[in-house]
Order: C-alpha cells, then sequence, then structure tokens
C-alpha cells in the first residue's frame, strides 16, 4: 500500500517521465525538418539562409539535438549538474538543453530568466495584430497573400526604446496553419521585445535564444530586422538568413547605385552558436527599399523562377512610382509572369520610399 508520500512521488515521477517523452517528441520533430530541409534546398538558398556560414556548422545544431535526444532516451536530460535533481519542468521545455535548478540561480538571473518564461507564455497565447503604417515622412505600402488560408509571412513596424522605427519582414519555412501559429508566436515575442530595445542585432540574438531550444517550435525563421533613424537619415539592420531587401539611391532624381541588403548571420533555428551582426547604411531623399519574401523570387513559369535579377529590373524601372502603386504593380506582373496559377508559397512585398527633400 502506498503511503501519501510514496504515491506524490509516484505522480511526479509519471509526470516528469511524460514530459521528457513530450521533449523527446518534440527534438525528434526538430531534427527530423531540419536534416529534411539541408537535403533538399538547393545551394544558392542555402547560403542565403545561412547568412553565409559554412553548411558543415548545421551539423553542430544536428549533434546537439541527437546528444538531448540519447539523453532523454537514458532519462539523464534535465539532470541539475549541481544537485542531480530534475530541472524545472518550464524551464526544460524552453530550453532543453538547461542542466541547472532555479535554486542555484542568482537572483538576477532568476529574475532574467522568470521574465523570459513569462515571455514564453506570453508567446504561446500568441493572436495577430495589425501594424500601423505610419512613419513620418516615408511612404510606406505592404502587400501579402498566404498560399493557404494561414500564412507564414510577417511583416510590421514597431518602435525601439530609443524612438526610431523597427521595420521587420519575416519567413516561416513551410506555409498552411502550422507556419501562420509560428509566425503569431514570433509577431508577439518581436512586438514585445523590440519596444525594450535599441538595437536589432540585440532583439535578433533573443529571438534565437527564446525558439532555438523550444521543443513546440520545430522549424527555423527567416527574419530582416532594421531600426530606422530619422534624425540621423540610417537604417541599421540584422538579416537573420533572410531574402536580401534591395535599396535603390538616387541622387539629383536619378538613381545611383543598387544594393542588396545580404544575411549577416543564419536564419533563427539552423546553428546553434549564430553570431549576428548589424550593419547602418545611410538614407537619402527619394531613396526606396523593397523587401519580400520567397513568394516573390521563387515565383514559377514554364520556363523557371522570377528570381532575384528580373526582380531588381523591374523595381529599377519602376523607381517613380508612388510606393502603393509599385507593390500594386509588382504584385500583378508576377501574376502575369505565373499566369495566374496558385501560389505555391506565400508571398509579401513591401516597400518604402524615403520622402523628397524640400
Amino acid at each position: 500500500m502506498f503511503t501519501p508520500g510514496k504515491q506524490g512521488r509516484k505522480q511526479r515521477i509519471e509526470m516528469q517521465v511524460k514530459t521528457l517523452d513530450r521533449i523527446r517528441k518534440g527534438i525528434l520533430e526538430k531534427r527530423e525538418n531540419l536534416s529534411s530541409w539541408l537535403d533538399s534546398v538547393p545551394k544558392n538558398k542555402l547560403q542565403t539562409n545561412l547568412g553565409g556560414k559554412d553548411p558543415g556548422k548545421v551539423n553542430e545544431r544536428l549533434v546537439a539535438m541527437d546528444d538531448a535526444i540519447e539523453k532523454s532516451e537514458e532519462g539523464t536530460l534535465g539532470i541539475c549538474v549541481v544537485c542531480h535533481d530534475h530541472v524545472d519542468t518550464a524551464l526544460l521545455e524552453l530550453d532543453y538543453t538547461a542542466c541547472i535548478c532555479l535554486d542555484h540561480y542568482s537572483d538576477e538571473e532568476k529574475r532574467s530568466l522568470e521574465t523570459e518564461l513569462e515571455l514564453a507564455q506570453n508567446i504561446h497565447r500568441a493572436l495577430l495584430t495589425h501594424y500601423e503604417a505610419n512613419i513620418p515622412g516615408i511612404e510606406l505600402a505592404a502587400f501579402s497573400r498566404p498560399a493557404q488560408i494561414l500564412g507564414g509571412d510577417y511583416f510590421d513596424i514597431v518602435r525601439f526604446q530609443d524612438g526610431s522605427y523597427g521595420l521587420v519582414i519575416a519567413d516561416v519555412a513551410g506555409h498552411g496553419v502550422s507556419a501562420g501559429l509560428y509566425m503569431a508566436s514570433l509577431q508577439t515575442a518581436l512586438r514585445m521585445l523590440i519596444p525594450e530595445s535599441n538595437s536589432p542585432v540585440e532583439v535578433v540574438t533573443k529571438i534565437h535564444d527564446l525558439y532555438s531550444h523550444n521543443v513546440y517550435f520545430n522549424t527555423f525563421v527567416t527574419l530582416f530586422l532594421a531600426a530606422i533613424d530619422l534624425t540621423g537619415s540610417t537604417l541599421t539592420y540584422t538579416n537573420a538568413g533572410h531574402n536580401p531587401p534591395l535599396l535603390l539611391c538616387r541622387e539629383g532624381g536619378q538613381v545611383c547605385s543598387s544594393d542588396w541588403l545580404s544575411p549577416t548571420g543564419a536564419a533563427i533555428g539552423l546553428l546553434e552558436n549564430p553570431d549576428f551582426e548589424a550593419v547602418t547604411v545611410p538614407l537619402h531623399p527619394g531613396d526606396l527599399l523593397v523587401l519580400y519574401t520567397d513568394g516573390v523570387t521563387e515565383a514559377m513559369d514554364q520556363q523557371g523562377i522570377f528570381g532575384a535579377e528580373r526582380l531588381a529590373s523591374y523595381v529599377l524601372n519602376s523607381v517613380d512610382l508612388p510606393a502603393q502603386a509599385l507593390v500594386h504593380s509588382l504584385w500583378q506582373h508576377l501574376q502575369d509572369y505565373t499566369q495566374g496559377s496558385p501560389l505555391a508559397d506565400d508571398t509579401t512585398i513591401v516597400a518604402l520610399k524615403m520622402g523628397m527633400a524640400q
């Protein structure tokens, strides 16, 4: 016969076993998705998503997952290295590599961790909201069309703590309901983190920390986040494996240069220890910035994909159009290119035009 104490201990053990099994299944799914993507992704897209990093580094992430899976099967996953007791369940679900009990954290570390746990809980309850497209002195237009009922694309404007305007575009690998739910979660995280931060690198790094080892996040996300400083007329960005936005700079009413804002780090969820960097570029009156997701450059006709070169050529020829007209025109051009065929991927187009000098 069990005493109340023994009964309670049995229940705790059973709960721990169920938790480890759930976490193991989550890690297995993450690994399977990453491995399948690695086997099928074209080499040029692999380089973009990895931000130019060595593809072999993805193996480090696979090895880390294999190690966690092996520990979960042995029953040693989440064992504290200090007291050898089980790590708190909520902490382990947030980060399956966690190996220190909350009791062994300093007061400052506990406060930081409590904030992350609260943020993670809010993320799980995420609901989609709409961005407020209002940046003084800038024309802004956006269009988004999911391939299915729900999409994995996301565009938003959220102000940083220092008052600069945060511009974000992101794309969850895959599409449909699951991608839409992941993106809803990401949107909530960004809307909470950006107003408390002053730099894109800080935000993207926190996003990586929140999602990378989370057992409920089984895919990866490309993410471009920029801070627009109207006072200094600059744009500072971090590009985590996203398609390079196109920046056309103008002087005397003419386009004087075109630049791709290339990745400065890998997509969220691809590498174990990514190194995100920031790049700052000047903004001039009349400059045009076009952001987009895979659905644009990977749109297909019978001859092949639309591609980045065709996109750049079309934007250059349409540079004098207002932002809204440019977005609408580009979307119509894509429809003509694919001859009205159903979308293969979620499609998002964003255009920003700096106001002309008075």
